[in-house]
């Protein structure tokens, strides 16, 4: 992220870091909230099984673990720690998204936004499962990449309820038509930034030789 200045860097760190952290403590202390009384996903949870426990406190313990695992100054000083970290990262992962997944069928907004969290639920373990496996061959170039990606649909937790807040909530649109959208666009818009993120110095390189040769070609024409 060198191409952030200082601040805007630092500002993004500290937002990515604080809303995970509040995300995955809303997860923790969800299930011991009093019951909402009319709430459709209250209602749902009540009624379900084990997947609800076991995907809010998986889920959010992987979210609490993302800005760890991606802080360089861990990896570099303590990387047993990091490994430890991945390997619990990981396996929140597992047991998460196969609850999510089982949640999916039952999702608010039927088959509309069940398909998303469905199809987040079987991609989360996937790139996960990647990221790990380049790590065990010794990739570590391989292992951020795809690490970072994860991480990535991790913070789909949060992309989604900021996406309620500003769209439910600040602009007051219908909270179905809102929710349905963030089911499919939340992990969507994480990948992208994470892309932008790991493409960056490569994006970078290639428009400074476009400027380089517009250059050259103005160059040549005035002469």
């Amino acid at each position: 992220m060198r191409w952030f200045t200082t601040p805007a860097r630092w500002f993004a760190k500290g937002f990515f870091t604080l809303t995970s952290l509040a995300v995955a403590g809303y997860a923790f202390t969800f299930l011991y909230r009093a019951f909402q009384v009319g709430s459709p996903f209250a209602a749902q949870f009540a009624v379900s099984g084990w997947d609800v426990p076991f995907h809010f406190f998986m889920a959010g313990s992987a979210l609490a673990l993302g800005p760890l695992q991606l802080a360089g100054t861990i990896r570099r000083r303590w990387p047993r720690l990091h490994r430890t970290l991945g390997w619990l990262y990981a396996l929140d992962i597992l047991i998460g998204a196969a609850a999510g997944f089982s949640l999916s069928f039952n999702a608010q907004g039927g088959l509309a936004s069940g398909l998303g969290f469905a199809t987040l639920a079987l991609l989360w373990p996937a790139v996960t499962a990647r990221g790990v496996w380049l790590a065990v061959r010794g990739d570590a170039t391989g292992h951020r990449r795809w690490m970072c990606r994860s991480v990535a649909l991790t913070y789909a937790a949060v992309t989604l309820r900021l996406m309620l807040g500003i769209g439910a909530g600040a602009m007051s649109l219908p909270f179905m038509t809102v929710y349905i959208t963030a089911a499919w666009s939340s992990w969507p818009i994480n990948l992208a930034v994470c892309e932008l993120i790991i493409r960056w110095p490569v994006i970078r390189a290639q428009l400074a030789r476009d400027v380089a040769d517009r250059r050259w070609v103005s160059r040549s024409a005035d002469v």
